[in-house]
């Protein structure tokens, strides 16, 4: 007669034993349809059709809880108006200026200008990129709303609410397509841009007497004349194009700007109205050195906007190498 140890050892080598090897292919068709249990993969069709409920049920109410926070975040946003304006916002309140044309795609980290004047094989890139850059103001059907909300805007008229003002593209001759923006002649054009920023309003510099010291002196007499002839004109963000160092101010040559010197004021604030385009202004060089690089910083001016290269706001650095 076994003992009560031995059988203690008797059940526990039972219940630990290997079961009962089968064949792979018997194993595998078990495995899907266990005809004993009358099970699939392990669950018989009602513990299957239970889990599976609660499963649809759970990312059913998932899926729903999720689509009311998004449509309580979403009716909080405004389509036109940022939720995060100017000083509460990442961009800030110091808007930077931007160039067209720009280098070739592969170079993207050049800001380099270089072409033959005589070759047209040699500047199309940069005129085929200002062909591209300024089909939205020469083709109003481009940018939506812009046909009907169109406003002759001027110094004394800014325009109402929901309307935006017209850019005159006749006025940046000869920078013009016709004229192949006069790089057919070793005189380019670029053309400036301020980065939009929604709701900046500019503090201009409006009184000859509060210019800045490292005003370019040439936009010092410019403002001192049109403070005499046409004060309201005063109202715009001026601009200014340099040679950087000694060198280059005596190998830029002269610079002329189209239509004006400077962005007009009545383009600001921008408030995201459907069709607006932002100014433009053309700068001509008429007649800058061959053979040589010409590192060319251009600047806006207003009394809220600060320069620094290195952050990218408040001016531009290019350069210009025509052969």
């Amino acid at each position: 007669m076994p003992t009560i140890t031995e059988d203690c050892i008797d059940g526990f080598q039972q219940y630990y034993s290997r079961p009962p090897e089968m064949p792979k292919k018997k194993s595998i068709k078990q495995m899907i349809y266990d005809a004993e249990e009358n099970s699939y993969f392990g669950r018989t069709v009602e513990s299957w059709a239970k889990i599976g409920i609660f499963y649809i049920i759970f990312y059913g109410v998932l899926g729903a809880l999720v689509a009311i926070c998004m449509w309580a975040f979403f009716l909080t946003l405004d389509p036109r108006i940022p939720k995060w304006k100017l000083e509460s916002s990442i961009i800030g309140t110091n808007p930077g200026l931007g160039f067209r044309p720009l280098p070739p795609v592969d170079n993207v980290e050049s800001t380099l200008i270089w072409y033959k004047g005589t070759q047209y094989e040699n500047y199309k890139h940069w005129t085929d990129s200002l062909d591209e850059f300024l089909e939205v103001y020469k083709v109003p059907g481009l940018t939506p709303g812009r046909g009907q909300n169109i406003y002759n805007c001027d110094y004394n008229q800014p325009p109402p609410r929901g309307q935006v003002c017209d850019v005159d593209i006749k006025s940046w001759a000869p920078c013009t397509k016709e004229n192949n923006y006069s790089y057919h002649k070793s005189s380019p054009c670029i053309f400036l841009k301020l980065n939009k920023i929604y709701d900046w309003r500019p503090d201009f510099y409006n009184n000859s007497q509060t210019l800045p010291a490292d005003m370019p002196s040439s936009l010092k007499n410019h403002i001192s004349e049109l403070e005499k002839t046409d004060p309201i004109k005063l109202n715009t963000i001026w601009v200014s194009c340099e040679g950087e160092n000694p060198a280059d101010q005596e190998n830029i040559g002269v610079v002329k700007y189209y239509p004006i010197r400077g962005f007009p004021g009545y383009f600001y604030p921008y408030q995201n109205s459907e069709g607006y385009l932002s100014p433009l202004v053309a700068v001509h060089f008429e007649r800058p050195k061959s053979g040589i690089i010409i590192n060319v910083e251009c600047k806006a001016w207003a009394r809220n906007i600060k320069h620094d290269r290195k952050d990218r706001i408040g001016s531009v650095h290019y350069e210009l190498l025509i052969d």
